[in-house]
């Protein structure tokens, strides 16, 4: 989303990213280890690692395959993050980690359990980010972290997903023209970054026609914290009532192939962003993806804020799977990234 600002605009403006401190992000898994099993689950803190660069340092650390390590979801090479990692160790003893080289990697704790972490499976992410050299009116800016809480934000995909060039890579590789053939990695960056651009052209027009935070006729909407979804009758007061107290989103696509459940002006105006970009649309259908949905909203978990320094500004939320620290702060802030952070985010580095 390039303008297409829900709440009005920007009411400051500030550095992000400043030093990788500034940028926290704790996994919130939502299950917890059996305590007994042949999978090692370790709770990791990482700096300025990606999480598969960290899951290759704890394969060969361990003496496993890549295979072996499994997690649950993808975390930012430029903050702080802590997240859990699982370890298939069927049969052996827990690895001495204080005797192994594992550079900006701490292992803070270790159990077993009965299962591997499942990708995908976890609950959100509780962040905690440092704004400095803060500008703008601070009762504008409070009133507007008070808009956020109380209504939620737009669910857009934030840059990390796009890097520099993940879009004309996809494009290059739908139409037969890259050089080589990327890992399947590199591949799945390609892919998701294909889906995200769609979604946010969709969640782009439903900002500017006042939609996004709505239950429209032939709509799809989704339980709040869950990937179920159903078709609401939006006249139904029920309806209006759960969605304006954030149970219930409007959804856009994820596109990939499958009919779409979708009727009336909702399907009509996701299809003319479809057939704006065909080569996207049909390059995802041929590689396999299968369409579904995505909240176009996103609920803003346990909000505080402060002033611990003169125009510096700290934010702690929780977000659901999948949604962008970034999406939150572009309806608060005109941000800028430090230095270091925008050549990570240029290079397709920050996940």
């Amino acid at each position: 989303m390039s303008e297409g600002f829900a709440w009005g605009g920007p009411a400051g403006r500030g550095l992000i990213r400043a030093c990788p401190d500034d940028f926290e992000v704790e996994e919130v898994l939502g299950h917890e280890p059996s305590g007994e099993g042949e999978h090692l689950w370790l709770w990791i803190e990482k700096r300025e690692h990606n999480t598969v660069d960290v899951a290759g340092m704890l394969a060969r650390a361990a003496g496993l395959h890549p295979r072996q390590v499994s997690f649950a979801g993808l975390k930012d090479r430029n903050a702080v993050t802590r997240q859990y990692f699982s370890l298939h160790l069927a049969g052996r003893d827990d690895p001495d980690w204080h005797a192994a080289d594992l550079p900006g990697v701490r292992v803070l704790s270790g159990q077993r359990s009965a299962r591997k972490i499942q990708r995908g499976r976890l609950h959100g992410n509780r962040f905690t980010l440092v704004v400095r050299g803060l500008e703008g009116d601070r009762d504008e800016i409070e009133q507007r972290l008070l808009c956020l809480r109380d209504h939620g934000a737009p669910n857009g995909f934030g840059e990390q997903r796009f890097g520099g060039n993940n879009i004309a890579r996809a494009r290059a590789l739908f139409a037969g023209q890259l050089r080589r053939k990327p890992s399947k990695h590199k591949r799945g960056f390609y892919l998701s970054a294909a889906r995200s651009l769609l979604f946010n052209q969709v969640l782009r027009q439903r900002i500017d026609n006042g939609s996004w935070n709505r239950i429209l006729e032939g709509e799809v909407a989704m339980l709040d914290g869950s990937r179920s979804f159903f078709l609401p009758d939006p006249a139904d007061p029920a309806i209006r009532e759960r969605c304006e107290r954030l149970d219930v989103h409007p959804t856009g696509p994820l596109a990939g192939a499958g009919d779409s459940p979708l009727s009336g002006e909702v399907a009509e105006l996701e299809q003319a962003v479809f057939a704006a970009e065909p080569d996207l649309v049909l390059g995802l259908q041929r590689f396999g993806l299968r369409h579904e949905r995505r909240p176009l909203r996103m609920r803003i978990g346990a909000l505080e804020w402060s002033e611990p320094e003169p125009n510096t500004l700290k934010l702690a939320f929780t977000l659901g799977q999948g949604s962008y620290a970034t999406s939150v702060l572009r309806e608060l802030i005109d941000y800028d990234l430090s230095t270091e952070s925008r050549l990570g985010s240029a290079h397709g580095r920050g996940l």
